[in-house]
């Protein structure tokens, strides 16, 4: 986790939303101290306790966090998540931009349980894509993980994935993955939009196809024409209400891009009592 804690982003977080100063909190004396409890007003799987904690310690070390629920942990509506206590201006200045963080990787991870959850008992592994909230990439990354489910390539430096616009350019599937193998040695992955396809990459032996939009019964033929010799990903247009199917056609990994690209921010409350 600490590796995806990027200081310089909580940085940059914290001069987007406080530019040249906070000059609403300015209204509090300096030496003004609070109180803070942060809660749920839904059901939610907590998640980016560093990234809070990394706002309001950037703003003031003494301030204090006492968290009351773990990281990772399904927690219910009204929760009390944790306690803060320290310096009024400092716990005012740093709100929003700690609730963002929060809320937005809560979110990620929320969804991404839901999602573990309904290929649980299949062999099959569901797994993010690139399309995060700039700026929360490598954030976003880590709360599907804490949710449960499986990181794919970071970004375009960590793995190779033929796409259509791809195989046009280099002539065909078999001189794209070719090309790629004399590239580099990252994992070299092919999306293929049909069986012919599907039958050109498997003799050419990527590391991984990701069968893109195919029909369930398509998907299970090329599962078994593939004997477990190839790893298979199923992609395109999967939801809760379809995966569960689609995995237990016997793929491999499942790639949802909701699981970063439609979070709807958890609903979180932080009330502050001021203390004489």
């Amino acid at each position: 986790m600490t590796e995806q804690l990027n200081r310089v982003e909580i940085k940059s977080f914290l001069e987007e939303d406080i530019g040249s100063g906070d000059i609403t909190a300015a209204i509090i004396p300096e030496s003004m101290m609070a109180e803070a409890d942060v809660i749920t007003r839904e059901d939610m799987v907590l998640c980016g306790q560093a990234w809070f904690d990394a706002v309001f310690k950037s703003l003031d070390a003494s301030i204090n966090i006492d968290w009351l629920a773990a990281e990772g942990e399904s927690v219910g509506k009204d929760t009390l998540l944790c306690k803060l206590s320290g310096s009024a201006r400092g716990l005012l200045t740093g709100e929003r931009t700690a609730l963002n963080l929060l809320q937005t990787l809560s979110a990620t991870a929320t969804v991404a349980r839901q999602y573990a959850d309904a290929v649980s008992g299949t062999d099959c592994k569901v797994l993010d894509t690139r399309k995060t909230i700039p700026g929360l990439r490598n954030a976003q990354k880590y709360a599907v993980a804490c949710g449960g489910c499986y990181n794919h390539r970071i970004g375009l430096y960590d793995g190779v994935l033929i796409k259509e616009n791809h195989i046009i350019a280099a002539g065909s599937i078999a001189q794209a993955i070719r090309s790629a193998r004399d590239l580099t040695s990252v994992p070299v992955e092919v999306e293929v939009e049909s069986m012919p396809e599907f039958l050109e990459a498997v003799a050419a032996r990527p590391d991984r196809i990701m069968l893109d939009n195919f029909s369930l019964e398509d998907m299970a033929e090329a599962v078994k024409l593939n004997a477990g010799a190839i790893e298979l990903e199923a992609s395109g247009n999967i939801g809760l209400d379809t995966i569960r199917t689609i995995a237990e056609t016997g793929v491999d990994f499942i790639s949802i891009g909701a699981l970063t690209k439609h979070v709807k921010a958890v609903d979180l409350s932080m009330r502050i009592k001021l203390v004489h």
